[in-house]
């Protein structure tokens, strides 16, 4: 049984070494698929450029929208009472 075996694992061997003896790869080709990956890293890398610009600019716009059409008067923190504006009762305090 282990002869058969090997027998035909030589057989295979045998056959693919006879396959990639034929196998010649074409002049370039080496070039041509590093410049098609090159060609695709710089594409997914402006790809990626133009959705971080376009994400960042749609949320300063939301942001900025927000901003400009809430009244100061009404949103309130903390409590309604005034807040001392004394800028100098707080000089030599650290």
């Amino acid at each position: 049984m282990t002869g058969h075996s090997h027998s035909t694992e030589e057989q295979l061997r045998d056959a693919l070494d006879a396959l990639a003896a034929e196998v010649r790869p074409t002049p370039g080709a080496y070039r041509r698929a590093r410049a098609d990956w090159r060609r695709r890293e710089r594409k997914r890398r402006l790809i990626l450029a133009i959705l971080i610009a376009v994400v960042f600019g749609t949320a300063n716009a939301v942001g900025l929208w927000a901003l400009n059409h809430s009244d100061g008067n009404t949103h309130v923190i903390f409590s309604d009472t005034p807040v001392r504006q004394d800028p100098l009762g707080r000089i030599g305090q650290p």
